[in-house]
């Protein structure tokens, strides 16, 4: 009967999320085997010489507690997600050349951007589970919108943080393989690829790489934490970034809350830009997650300081992080635009696969 065999489910999941849980609590009862040193440094205004902290402030309450499983594990406030939602894969073109730019959403934080026949990838993540401990973890809900075999050779990746839903040692590794792409990350995170046989370049905020004449990547702040074991916290640094190219920047904010705002009114000044991507979701309970993770009320904030031409909404309908429902996110976003007037299509939430194209800046806007 499919009364009873829901609750033998339910009761089974509750289970595999304790057991998830008391995993993630065992670092602290063991943490010379579990801390990591990924980045040896002098000193700055967000590393005290052992560990990152936001310039503006430490973010308070981050990373899972045991007030947060508990919650998960019996509170009637967290949605219950689909546990699959269909989706039809794209074969995406093999390269965009010139001014044209075609953009993806693969699904979670990963985007495909396709210009100046360069083919980026952001936070590249095709594995079923985001978890230390496959298959114990948040599963997969949304395939990706590319399969794995019919994605185009890949230039450059860009990581924002160590978080397993964002640094995924598989991915990049079959990345590496493949295609030996350029990996740009921010300080500390190259360590932890280097786990996946990938080498990747490392840099701090404020600092760029250049990849080709006109092009370049900065690294930019933004607010966040980052963690692989509990015990590592903040031994690597977290970012957003932005790629200046001809036709028109591109803003990545990879994972991150918003704060008092100032990450976002530097970011603007490296502008104008052509495209941003912006986390929607995820921010469930509010109490818990606006320190580290906008709503999208907040990517509205983002969206409107950063004045791109257009936007993705990312970070949403993939892994159910948080409590809110899976669609959300893209229903509260698109309320937001009909209040600010702001058209259809210059902030959008796609399905998974779905992709447009962005026109080039005029010269005068650049």
């Amino acid at each position: 009967m499919p009364g009873p065999m829901q609750a033998v489910l339910r009761r089974l999941g509750t289970i595999l999320l304790f057991l998830t849980a008391g995993l993630c609590f065992l670092p602290t009862l063991i943490p010379p085997f579990l801390d990591r040193t990924y980045y040896v440094g002098s000193a700055s205004d967000h590393f005290d010489g052992e560990r990152f902290f936001n310039s503006d402030g430490p973010v308070p309450g981050s990373g899972p507690g045991r007030s947060f499983f508990s919650r998960w594990a019996s509170s009637e406030e967290r949605a219950i997600w689909p546990r699959h939602v269909p989706v039809t894969p794209i074969v995406p073109h093999a390269r965009v050349e010139g001014a044209m730019m075609r953009v993806t959403w693969i699904g979670h934080a990963t985007a495909l951007i396709q210009t100046q026949g360069l083919n980026i990838l952001t936070d590249p993540m095709w594995s079923d589970v985001a978890s230390p401990f496959p298959p114990l973890g948040p599963h997969r809900v949304r395939a990706p919108g590319v399969r794995f075999e019919d994605l185009p050779r890949i230039d450059l990746v860009l990581v924002s943080h160590d978080h397993y839903d964002h640094l995924d040692l598989p991915t990049l590794r079959r990345l590496w393989q493949r295609d030996r792409p350029l990996i740009v990350t921010s300080l500390g995170n190259d360590t932890v690829i280097r786990q996946a046989g990938a080498e990747a370049v490392a840099r701090d905020w404020g600092e760029s790489i250049a990849i080709r004449p006109g092009v370049e990547v900065l690294i930019e702040r933004n607010q966040h934490w980052s963690s692989r074991w509990m015990t590592d916290r903040d031994r690597a640094l977290w970012s957003a970034f932005t790629i200046r190219l001809p036709g028109g920047n591109i803003f990545f904010a990879g994972d991150t809350g918003w704060g008092d705002g100032t990450w976002a009114r530097e970011a603007v000044q490296h502008g104008p830009f052509r495209l941003a991507l912006i986390p929607i979701g995820a921010y469930e309970p509010r109490d818990f997650m606006r320190t580290h993770h906008v709503n999208p009320e907040e990517a509205m904030a983002i969206f409107e300081t950063l004045d791109p031409a257009r936007a993705l909404g990312i970070h949403w309908g993939t892994f159910q992080l948080t409590f809110e429902p899976i669609d959300q996110p893209w229903q509260r976003l698109e309320v937001l635009k009909r209040r600010r007037g702001i058209a259809a299509d210059r902030f959008v939430a796609l399905q998974a696969g779905g992709s447009f194209s962005v026109p080039a800046l005029a010269p005068a806007a650049r």
